[in-house]
C-alpha cells in the first residue's frame, strides 16, 4: 500500500482473479541413442539433451542415418541368403522418422555416440543419467536398446523404470521387445517371457511395452544400393552366375574353346532369386557351344559387374546400370529394403502419444489409433495370441499391434506393465495423474514462503479447483458434476495440524476420479417370443369406438 504523505490522488489496483494452473506438457519424449554427429556449430552436443522441433532440425544437429550393411552368401545355384550386420543397425534415426510421421512434435535428443561407437550399455546409461536434470521431457524412448544383448537390454529397461518412477516421478517409458520381429516360442527362449522376467518388479506403472515390430516404409528404394552390401566380392560371383545362365545357358567349362573367358565364374555362388524363376530351369552341358553374340553380351555384362570391385564415389551410375541388366540385383535390393524397414515400435508409439495428447488430451487412451508409414505388423496377432499378452498372471501386459481388414494397422492395447493394479493398469490413467501432479506442483510453487494462513489456503484451493474443473469439462474426470469428479481439501483441522503450521508445512489433498477406457465392451442379445394377441380386448375396443361414433352422430342431429 502506498504511503499517504503528500496530498493527491493515489491509484491502487486489486487482483480480481485467482492464480491459474497451467497444464504441463505431457508428450515431449526424450530419445536416447546413436547419431552420425552431435554438434551445433562448434558446440558439442554429445550427452547433452537437446530440444528439437522438426526432423530437419535433427538432421542439422545430428546428421543422417546409418548405412546399414548386409552380408550376402550364395546357398546354391538358384538361391542366396542375406544377413544384416548387427554392428551397423542403429534405430534412432528411423524412429524419429516414424515419430514425425505419426504426429510427433517437439522432443529431446540425447546422442551417446556415433555409428562407429557400437551399441554399449554404458553409453546408453550415461545418456539416461543426464536426463535427470531436464524438467520438460515426459516420455523416455531408447530405440537402440534392442541392439544390446538381452541381459544388458533388460538392465537398461530397469534403469529407465527407476528413472521414471523414483528419480523423477514425472515420466513414462515406452519399451520394445528385443527380437520383437520373431514369433513366440512359449519356452525359456520366448521373447515375451524373457522380457517379463528381465524387466523386474519395480515401478512397473511407469512403463508400457508393445509387440510385434513393424514393417514400415520409411526407408526408400533410393537409399539402398550395392553400397549396403559389405562383401561385394560375393555379390560379383552371384551376379556373374546369373549372367552365365542368362547368356550362356549355364556355367561353361574350361574345355569350351569359345567360352574359356567365362570359366573364372564357375565357382560363383548364386543364380537369380526373382529371376530365379526366369533363369533356365535345366543346366546345360558345360561343353555346349555358345553363340558368339551371346558371348559378347555376356562379356559386356561381366565387365560391368566386375566394376563393383573398384567403383569409387557413390556409384550411382553403376547402380542404375546393374538394375537395368540384372533382375537378381533388383531382387537383392528389394529384400534389403524390406529387412531395413523392419523396425521397433517405440518411435511410432511416441508419435501416437503426442498426436492424441495434442488433439484430444492425455486422458484419451493411445489405442485404436492407426499407424502411418507402416505396412503391417512384423507378425500377425490374433485374439487368442493377444489373450496372454494382455492378461498375464503376473500382470506385465504387452500391448499388441494388430492389422484389421478395412481398418489398417492399429495399436490394440492400452495397459502399463502393472496390469494387476486397479489404480495404474491403464496408460492414460497413469499419464493423466502425472500431468495433473506436475501442473499443480508448478502452480503451487508460487506460494512457497507465502503466509500459511486461511487467505493463502483459499487462493490455492480455488486455483486447483478451477484447473480440475477445466479437466472435467474436457472429459478427463468422471462425474456428472465437478463435486463427483474431484475434491480439494486444505486447511487447519482438515489436512493440517497446529504443529504443521508451526513447522511451516502446508498440506493439500486432492481426490480425483480419472476416466478409464472401455477396454471390454459386452453387448447382450436375446430373442423374445411373440406375445399372443388379446382378442377380447380388441373386441371391447371396437364396441367403445362404435358407441363414440353413435354419440357424435346424435349430437350432430
Amino acid at each position: 500500500m502506498a504511503r499517504l504523505a503528500t496530498p493527491g490522488v493515489y491509484v491502487r489496483e486489486n487482483n480480481a482473479f485467482s492464480s491459474s494452473v497451467v497444464e504441463a506438457p505431457s508428450a515431449i519424449p526424450a530419445f536416447i541413442g546413436y547419431t552420425a554427429k552431435a554438434e551445433r556449430g562448434h558446440e558439442s552436443l554429445l550427452n547433452t539433451p537437446t530440444r528439437i522441433d522438426s526432423f530437419k532440425e535433427f538432421i542439422n544437429y545430428f546428421g543422417k542415418g546409418p548405412k546399414v550393411s548386409f552380408s550376402i552368401k550364395a546357398k546354391d545355384e538358384k538361391d542366396y541368403s542375406l544377413k544384416i550386420d548387427a554392428e551397423s543397425n542403429f534405430h534412432l534415426y528411423n524412429s524419429l522418422r516414424l515419430f514425425y510421421s505419426n504426429g510427433g512434435g517437439s522432443c529431446y535428443i540425447c546422442s551417446v555416440g556415433n555409428y562407429q561407437s557400437g551399441s554399449k550399455l554404458k553409453n546408453l546409461q550415461e545418456g539416461l543419467e543426464v536426463l535427470v536434470a531436464e524438467q520438460e521431457p515426459s516420455l523416455v524412448v531408447c530405440p537402440d536398446a534392442v541392439n544390446l544383448e538381452p541381459k544388458e537390454c533388460f538392465e537398461l529397461y530397469r534403469d529407465i523404470l527407476n528413472h521414471c518412477g523414483r528419480e523423477t516421478r514425472d515420466r513414462f517409458a515406452i519399451f520394445d521387445i528385443p527380437n520383437g520381429s520373431e514369433a513366440r516360442t512359449y519356452n525359456d527362449k520366448d521373447n515375451i517371457n524373457q522380457f517379463r522376467e528381465g524387466v523386474g518388479h519395480q515401478n512397473l506403472a511407469y512403463g508400457a511395452a508393445y509387440y510385434p515390430w513393424l514393417n514400415t516404409t520409411v526407408v526408400s528404394g533410393s537409399e539402398i544400393s550395392f553400397k549396403n552390401i559389405s562383401n561385394v566380392n560375393e555379390l560379383v560371383k552371384i551376379l556373374t552366375k546369373e549372367a552365365e545362365y542368362r547368356y550362356l545357358g549355364g556355367p561353361q567349362s574350361t574345355s569350351s574353346s569359345s567360352s574359356s573367358s567365362s570359366s573364372s565364374s564357375k565357382t560363383a555362388a548364386k543364380g537369380a532369386t526373382a529371376s530365379k524363376s526366369s533363369s533356365t530351369s535345366s543346366t546345360p552341358s558345360s561343353t555346349k557351344k555358345v553363340d558368339s553374340r551371346a558371348m559378347m553380351k555376356f562379356n559386356e555384362v561381366k565387365a560391368e559387374i566386375e566394376r563393383l570391385k573398384s567403383v569409387s564415389g557413390n556409384g550411382q551410375v553403376l547402380d542404375q546400370n546393374l538394375k537395368a541388366i540384372s533382375s537378381t540385383y533388383n531382387a537383392i535390393l528389394r529384400e534389403i529394403r524390406e529387412i531395413a524397414n523392419v523396425m521397433p515400435t517405440c518411435g511410432a508409439i511416441a508419435g501416437i502419444y503426442a498426436n492424441v495428447d495434442n488433439n484430444i488430451g492425455v486422458h484419451k487412451a493411445p489405442a485404436n489409433i492407426g499407424l502411418n508409414s507402416v505396412l503391417s505388423p512384423a507378425l500377425n496377432i490374433t485374439g487368442a495370441i493377444q489373450e496372454d499378452l494382455n492378461l498375464p498372471i503376473n500382470g506385465k501386459a504387452v500391448n499388441a499391434i494388430r492389422s484389421f481388414i478395412g481398418k489398417g494397422v492399429l495399436v490394440w492395447g492400452a495397459r502399463t506393465l502393472d496390469g494387476n493394479s486397479q489404480d495404474w493398469k491403464y496408460i492414460n490413467v497413469r499419464r493423466t495423474i502425472l500431468m495433473i501432479e506436475q501442473s499443480v506442483k508448478s502452480a503451487v510453487e508460487n506460494y512457497i514462503f507465502e503466509p500459511n494462513t486461511p487467505q493463502t489456503w483459499m487462493r490455492v484451493r480455488i486455483a486447483i479447483e478451477n484447473f480440475l474443473t477445466s479437466m472435467w469439462k474436457r472429459g478427463a474426470l468422471m462425474g456428472i458434476s465437478p463435486a463427483e469428479a474431484y475434491e480439494v481439501a486444505i486447511g487447519l483441522g482438515d489436512t493440517m495440524t497446529p504443529e504443521d503450521i508451526l513447522d511451516g508445512v502446508m498440506r493439500i489433498s486432492v481426490f480425483l476420479s480419472v476416466a478409464r477406457p472401455a477396454e471390454f465392451i459386452e453387448i447382450t442379445f436375446e430373442q423374445r417370443m411373440q406375445e399372443p394377441v388379446d382378442e377380447g380386448a380388441e373386441e371391447g375396443e371396437g364396441e367403445e369406438e362404435g358407441e363414440e361414433g353413435g354419440e357424435e352422430g346424435a349430437a350432430e342431429e
